[in-house]
């Protein structure tokens, strides 16, 4: 079942270190099937506000964007986001196809 790397960013503060961070983490992505589905904007806000941008990575599963996540290659790279942005950063589980909004009640 497919997985999410989701980031929730606040705040970037541009620099070379994020031009590098951008131009390397696709090979990192590769070896596990990392896609991305949502990289910025443009967004529209329809209820509360909204400032900042969302990432949204998918893997085939959880265990793929774990290993994507601790590998080596993503390590190297890993502080030049961090040290660079504000945000969360958290990997979620997908639903099965056909999955309803009911389904969560038991």
């Amino acid at each position: 079942m497919s997985a999410y790397a989701v980031a929730v960013i606040r705040e970037t503060r541009f620099g070379e270190q994020i031009r590098e961070y951008l131009q390397r983490i696709d090979e990192t992505l590769a070896p596990f099937s990392g896609k991305y589905r949502v990289h910025g904007g443009p967004y529209r806000p329809l209820e509360g506000a909204w400032s900042g941008d969302l990432v949204v990575i998918e893997f085939p599963s959880m265990e793929q964007a774990q290993r994507w996540y601790d590998s080596d290659a993503y390590r190297a790279i890993r502080s030049l986001r961090t040290e660079h942005t504000e945000g969360d950063v958290f990997l979620v589980q997908g639903v099965p196809d056909g999955h309803r909004g009911a389904d969560i009640l038991g």
